[in-house]
């Protein structure tokens, strides 16, 4: 990635910002919905919640939880190149909104260390819940895709570093581990502290999603050609993280809680499969098109 020495101008001394434009809709977005502290939400329910429950049960909850957590510290720090190529194209608007992008992903940090310690008094080393597929998604591929925008910052390494990061780890994973705590919660009256932490952070992953969506038809607009690498990073992806509901699944017979792996891997792949209608629509379209459809799927949006 080549770095300027020096500036030649400033679009809000030139242009202005674009208001209109989905990335600045995304940033009044979190102003509004996204200032909120993981150190306010009351966990004492919790506490007492956590402790009347049995010790399969307790399993699957900090297995979930040991999951989202190293997630959302992977996406905290492997974010920063993808911020770096968007500032040194000079788009000031999505980069304005890749600050909250940021800031949302270490809250959310934030929040799951608190539940962690201070509801499932868990062990430091919760890393025997990382199994393979886990493992080749958050270890490795996630990681290598953000990180190689260093070296190449071209619209191809873009889409698959945000194909890694937006469908596959936030449109698929995330989404699905969030049904699986509403069901849990919800449905059995359970944790309304984490119950509402997680509604908080599920508003924060919608728009990320909706940029990264936003990002990759961008570039599937300008140039229609980078539907093959969007296509074959998500057929490499998705087997492992299918993968990582199966290993789930697999550690408990009976599942606690009457999971059913169906339901979830249905779910997963419904998740995908959305995404993966967004961002076909983009082949061919023209930038406006894909600013309206984005635009409106925005507006659709509480959060």
């Amino acid at each position: 990635m080549s770095i300027s020495a020096s500036h030649k101008q400033f679009a809000t001394t030139t242009r202005g910002l674009r208001r209109d434009a989905p990335p600045l809709r995304l940033y009044e977005k979190a102003k509004r919905y996204g200032v909120w502290n993981p150190s306010d939400i009351d966990l004492t329910q919790d506490i007492q919640d956590w402790r009347s429950l049995q010790e399969d049960e307790r399993d699957i909850l900090l297995r979930l939880t040991a999951q989202f957590q190293a997630g959302e510290e992977a996406v905290t720090l492997d974010l920063l190149p993808l911020i770096m190529t968007v500032a040194q194209e000079g788009r000031i608007e999505e980069e304005m909104f890749l600050t909250t992008f940021l800031w949302e992903e270490a809250k959310h940090t934030d929040f799951f260390d608190r539940v962690l310690h201070e509801v499932m008094d868990s062990p430091a080393d919760l890393s025997r819940y990382h199994l393979d597929n886990y493992r080749a998604v958050f270890y490795d591929a996630l990681p290598a895709a953000l990180n190689a925008l260093r070296a190449d910052s071209s619209p191809a390494a873009q889409v698959r570093a945000s194909v890694t990061y937006n469908m596959i780890v936030e449109g698929t994973l995330a989404e699905t581990g969030y049904h699986a705590y509403y069901t849990v919660l919800r449905q059995n009256n359970l944790m309304p502290g984490v119950t509402r932490g997680i509604d908080l952070l599920k508003q924060d992953e919608s728009r990320h999603i909706a940029y990264g969506i936003f990002l990759i038809s961008r570039l599937m607009a300008e140039n229609p050609t980078l539907w093959d690498v969007a296509e074959i990073t998500m057929n490499t992806l998705i087997t492992p993280a299918v993968g990582v509901i199966g290993e789930v699944f697999a550690a408990y017979n009976p599942v606690p809680f009457g999971l059913s792996i169906d339901e979830f891997a249905a779910y997963a792949m419904m998740q995908f499969q959305k995404r993966l209608a967004r961002i076909e629509q983009a082949r061919g379209a023209s930038l406006e098109d894909v600013y309206r459809v984005t635009q409106a799927v925005i507006d659709q949006n509480d959060a």
